[in-house]
């Protein structure tokens, strides 16, 4: 307990030292700008501690569970014991043999995202202000299907040793063209939905999981091989986004042009009706 409290004061210091400027910024312009004092200055002071020591407790926990939570799941699904059943295995080891890894991927990537509280606070903005066009839940499981796809897709990068490039490429040219065809409202939203699901949960055991096969995995090295799959986080859920709002376009397009041609087909029959009475 001694040793935990010895460490997190560490963090706390840490913590203060980098809160410390932005508090200098807001201070020098109400005080030096704006001239003015600050308002309900008790509930300010309060809410600066709470976010001090909140911020101190979640590096502490990052530390002490996510990363190595991470970490050892990559282990656990790269060893040649858990793939192969042998412990020295001496064959040809092929992507294949990492089925367990992009699953993992998937269902860390879907459930890390929905527990995601900057995209929940998204949501719920995007529902009030469109007058809940926009479903909370419809465009949180969207950005999360996303992030499982790009986290899979990223993991097997870094199992085959492709070039990240590649991926990132192809994937922002689909979202060029994405841009011309979804509809205009959810653009800057699909755009948005990309950077918040790279935040306090799902960054460290990305992080964690990428560095973990870049050292389990032979052949790769984790500085050139164990970084890159925040930005497949970020990219693949602007795309499924787009795709999400561009899928119920076409479907309530393709519903209204039935419900016409159902009308236009009674009023047919019942013109037909009337000219045979």
């Amino acid at each position: 307990m001694l040793a935990w409290l010895i460490n997190f004061s560490g963090v706390l210091l840490s913590t203060a030292r980098d809160i410390l400027p932005i508090l200098g910024i807001l201070l020098g312009f109400q005080f030096f700008i704006l001239k003015k004092p600050i308002p309900n200055l008790r509930r300010v002071i309060i809410g600066f501690i709470y976010v001090l020591v909140g911020l101190a407790l979640f590096l502490q926990g990052l530390d002490q569970a996510l990363f190595p939570i991470g970490r050892l799941m990559a282990e656990q699904l790269t060893d040649p014991v858990f793939i192969h059943g042998v412990d020295n295995f001496t064959g040809t080891i092929k992507w294949q043999d990492y089925f367990w890894v992009y699953i993992f991927a998937i269902a860390i990537g879907f459930s890390t995202t929905i527990a995601e509280p900057s995209l929940m606070a998204v949501a719920m903005k995007a529902n009030q202000v469109s007058g809940g066009s926009i479903g909370v839940w419809g465009l949180r499981i969207a950005v999360a299907i996303g992030v499982a796809v790009g986290i899979s897709l990223g993991t097997f990068r870094i199992v085959t040793g492709y070039p990240l490039h590649w991926f990132i490429i192809t994937g922002y040219f689909i979202v060029v063209i994405q841009t011309f065809f979804a509809p205009k409202m959810i653009v800057p939203l699909a755009y948005d939905s990309g950077g918040v699901t790279t935040s306090t949960v799902t960054v460290p055991l990305v992080a964690a999981l990428g560095l973990g096969l870049a050292e389990t995995v032979p052949g790769r090295n984790p500085l050139m091989d164990g970084f890159g799959l925040i930005a497949f986080a970020s990219l693949f859920p602007i795309i499924s986004v787009m795709a999400y709002a561009q899928i119920s376009q076409f479907i309530n397009l393709r519903r209204a042009k039935k419900q016409t041609t159902n009308k236009n087909i009674k009023s047919t029959s019942n013109q037909g009706a009337n000219k045979e009475e």
